[in-house]
């Protein structure tokens, strides 16, 4: 065979094989890209996003959206070739899978802590919300979480509004475990609890004993106060009596506020959801029938913290029409370059930064607004 052929042919099948190993080798990497942005003065699949009861609220013109990424699933695989096209794209971004599904927990564990940190961000907006607008909120010591595999498993659930623990009036969660640890291990202890109809396990049983005939709609609509008796167990590190929960607070709202919006996971839209309150509640129109999308988590004392993905958010803002974008200050750094151009980038450190920013946006002065450098 000449060699002109021979060289031809070897180099054909290297290549053919290195086009193999592009599709089938599969890499340690997950793929980030824009998701779905929803307006939190809207609705998303026909029901309102922010469902306030129990007080008036008000017509809102503009947008306050709030926005996601979408990552790949915990059982995909990125081979060479889709890693290098998302390398190579402006509109993904190529991230470690341990970033996204760490080794030290499952893919139900995560789906957890990121609905869990979903709640708490609900929990945190309405408080700054309500605090902002001049109320004054009680708080209450709650179930947290319930450790599995614990005496409370089963008994307690997380939400449930801790009274009592063997008779003492508890005030703030630090008095549960203390009340706890006055008893030995394996020794009898009664929390008295306030179940709110609302809990989710508890609503499900109060629907089928409804369905059953056994109790009324009136009974469950009402919240349950439970005289619950656990038996410690010993502590591994130190012996000492406990029943495996995490105790925590809750805020008392003044009325009912409800954030429907299924199969967003994580913090990242606690300001968004807080303004919208805000905007919601008040006479004032917030943006003045702009388009604003954003991003950040927030602090129970309006702190706006930094959030991940937040380049493919700008993307899917500007996709959907937004003219500016609330960005944690943390953030700006990271978006001097690759952020879509037309989309101002509004920095933002706290809830105060925010409505400042739309004060100016509201009254067309985007020269007063604190912006993100680009390069």
């Amino acid at each position: 065979m000449p060699r002109r052929i021979a060289t031809l042919l070897t180099s054909g099948l290297l290549l053919l094989g290195l086009l193999f190993a592009g599709l089938l080798v599969r890499v340690p990497y997950a793929q980030m890209s824009p998701g779905p942005t929803v307006n939190t003065l809207g609705e998303h699949n026909g029901v309102p996003v922010l469902d306030i009861k129990g007080t008036d609220t008000f017509d809102a013109t503009g947008h306050l959206n709030m926005t996601t990424v979408r990552v790949t699933g915990v059982n995909y695989r990125m081979s060479i070739a889709d890693a290098m096209r998302g390398w190579l794209s402006s509109r993904a971004g190529v991230v470690p899978y341990e970033n996204l599904y760490p080794d030290d927990r499952t893919a139900d564990e995560v789906d957890q802590e990121n609905a869990e940190e979903f709640s708490r961000s609900q929990e945190s907006a309405k408080a700054v919300a309500l605090r902002e607008l001049g109320y004054d909120l009680e708080q209450e010591t709650i179930v947290a979480s319930v450790v599995r595999g614990s005496p409370a498993e089963g008994e307690l659930r997380a939400g449930d509004v801790i009274l009592e623990v063997d008779g003492e009036k508890i005030e703030e969660p630090s008095q549960v475990a203390e009340a706890v640890t006055r008893n030995e291990a394996d020794e009898k202890v009664v929390f008295t609890v306030r179940r709110p109809a609302g809990n989710a396990e508890d609503a499900e049983d109060a629907a089928a004993e409804a369905e059953e005939g056994d109790v009324t709609e009136e009974d469950v609509a009402d919240d349950e106060v439970l005289d619950i008796t656990l038996t410690t167990a010993a502590a591994e590190d130190d012996g000492r009596a406990i029943v495996g929960i995490q105790a925590g607070t809750a805020f008392v709202f003044p009325f009912e506020i409800d954030i429907e919006l299924a199969d967003v996971g994580g913090p990242s839209a606690g300001l968004m959801f807080a303004l919208g309150i805000i905007d919601k509640l008040s006479p004032e129109d917030l943006t003045g029938g702009t388009f604003v999308a954003g991003t950040g988590t927030i602090a129970e004392d309006g702190r706006v913290g930094p959030i991940g993905g937040v380049l493919m958010k700008t993307i899917a803002a500007h996709d959907k029409g937004a003219e500016y974008f609330l960005t944690p200050e943390a953030n700006c750094r990271s978006l001097r370059s690759g952020a879509p151009d037309g989309l101002t980038l509004v920095e933002v450190g706290t809830l105060d930064d925010a409505l400042e920013a739309l004060e100016h946006i509201r009254d067309d002065n985007p020269d007063a607004l604190r912006t993100c450098e680009r390069d």
